[in-house]
């Protein structure tokens, strides 16, 4: 059977109009000869009654001391909720469906609660059912150890249950539907005139993902990418193909001919700290710095390293727990709080020479200085002030003629 996952977020389902639209997608694509497969997360989003945040606030509201497992236990509520209600709207327009939780289509998972890793997906109850319903409605974000308890796969986790599904289901494609048109050169809400992309390549939207945009998760990505699942981010709320997520070869699906581009996206991390520490380098000073962050599990990045000296960043709600660890190590650190990193991400960065040199241009033109950077193959990174930071990304995606 040719089969098809649809993932709809928690705006696709948080209203009566919202839900109409996701019906319609699920009626176009059942027209089309699909069998559906349909993951859905909790409805709405902080302050509506079942939305994932809110029934965190209510744990704070009744004590603040729900165990990790019992709280996996509530937040798999919210996607039971979402799931039920879809099955009942689908129902009533005359199309079969069956709701399951991710425990019964086949996720097992690590317990670590809250933050749980698929270890297995067995969808074999999945294809079972798609016998006979038209659609199988899939609580996403959630799973369960292999002795039974509830886990959730932390955020973004139903994003990754879609293509994870879509994987073990060897699905023809996985379309993330969401509140935006797909996938944009840049944030719409500082540029304003970044430009939907009709595709782009795993790597480039996984490093985007990675780097602060927020569309979809990074962890989805890469299992996509590592079973050759094409993914599609699309808008609820229009009928538009959105962006196309595949390898290189697969653009010619999209656009005819190939299409020669450096710099795909503008991402940014904003609320930062860089952190400079000097000292004797025969006293073992990389060790002790970066043992000590690792063991007050405090997340670093954006690391460079000399024989005297090291240099990273951390979260600003982080810096002051930092500092305090390193002066208890006898370190004299430095830091500057309130940065924001930007990165320039393009596939065809790797081996082109001048794309720094524009960077630093652009940024030069606006006075705007560079305080650290760095670079990979698909992706180019500067620190700069959070103040200077909306302006560094108007200029990078007008330098590089991303609103073309």
């Amino acid at each position: 059977m040719r089969i098809l996952v649809q993932k709809f977020g928690g705006t696709s389902l948080s209203t009566p109009q919202a839900r109409s639209r996701v019906i319609g997608h699920i009626q176009r694509e059942l027209a089309n000869a699909y069998r559906l497969v349909v993951v859905v997360s909790a409805m709405g989003r902080r302050g509506e009654p079942y939305a994932t945040d809110t029934l965190l606030n209510w744990i704070e509201q009744n004590g603040n001391a729900l165990p990790s497992r019992e709280k996996d236990m509530l937040l798999c509520c919210g996607e039971i909720i979402s799931a039920s209600t879809l099955c009942s709207l689908l129902y009533s327009e005359g199309i079969t469906a069956t709701v399951l939780t991710g425990a019964q289509a086949g996720f097992t998972t690590d317990s670590q609660h809250g933050n749980a890793r698929i270890v297995d997906v067995r969808p074999e109850r999945v294809i079972k059912e798609l016998e006979r319903y038209q659609v199988v409605i899939v609580t996403g974000f959630q799973g369960q150890t292999e002795t039974g308890d509830f886990t959730t796969l932390g955020r973004g986790g139903s994003d990754t249950s879609a293509t994870a599904l879509g994987a073990a289901l060897r699905a023809e494609m996985v379309d993330i539907y969401t509140d935006v048109n797909g996938i944009l050169t840049a944030d719409p809400r500082i540029v304003e005139d970044a430009k939907p992309l009709s595709y782009v390549s795993y790597t480039e939207i996984c490093n985007m993902a990675h780097q602060g945009a927020k569309v979809i998760h990074p962890r989805a990505v890469e299992i996509a990418m590592q079973s050759q699942i094409p993914v599609r981010v699309r808008s609820t709320f229009t009928d538009s193909e959105g962006t196309l997520v595949t390898q290189p070869e697969g653009f010619r699906d999209v656009q005819t001919g190939i299409v020669d581009r450096y710099v795909t996206g503008i991402a940014y991390v904003s609320n930062i700290t860089q952190i400079s520490v000097e000292g004797d380098p025969s006293e073992g000073l990389q060790l002790k710095v970066f043992k000590a962050m690792a063991e007050h599990s405090i997340s670093v990045d954006f690391i460079n390293v000399t024989p005297t000296g090291v240099l990273y960043t951390v979260f600003d709600s982080d810096s002051e727990k930092a500092i305090e660890v390193l002066q208890k190590q006898n370190l004299k650190p430095k830091s500057l709080s309130g940065c924001a990193k930007v990165s320039v991400i393009g596939g065809g960065i790797n081996g082109v020479p001048g794309i720094m040199a524009k960077i630093v241009e652009s940024l030069s033109e606006h006075d705007i200085p560079i305080l650290q950077s760095a670079d990979s193959n698909t992706t180019i990174w500067v620190l700069v002030k959070k103040e200077d930071m909306a302006q560094a990304l108007r200029a990078l995606h007008s330098k590089f003629e991303l609103h073309r």
